[in-house]
């Protein structure tokens, strides 16, 4: 096999220079092409963290809105409750002082 001293490989549809035949500036390009692809990838990476935590933050926020949501649906239903009990209390006490009012009148009558 003959070498024509520019031999070339070819890696995902790309044709390359072996390292050997290449020169400095060439290496030098080819390095920053690297270092340019690493850091895209880096960059994207950590804005998918960023984008997962955002997301478990707005979920443990949501959990805590949640819990509170629950803690004042359970302090209006005993208030409610409540309400009710002296509703029917004083409903009770006015239907008592209307009998009472109502036996006064027929007695003097």
């Amino acid at each position: 096999m003959a070498s024509s001293g520019t031999s070339s490989l070819t890696t995902i549809g790309k044709t390359e220079e072996k390292p050997e035949n290449l020169t400095l500036s060439e290496a030098l390009a080819r390095l920053n092409s690297a270092l340019d692809g690493l850091d895209a990838a880096a960059g994207a990476a950590i804005e998918a963290r960023n984008i997962s935590l955002n997301t478990n933050e707005q979920v443990q926020r949501m959990a805590e809105d949640r819990s509170k949501l629950a803690r004042d649906l359970d302090s209006s239903e005993v208030r409610a409750k409540l309400l009710k009990d002296v509703n029917n209390e004083v409903s009770r006490r006015i239907v008592g002082a209307m009998e009472t009012v109502r036996t006064v009148l027929d007695n003097k009558a």
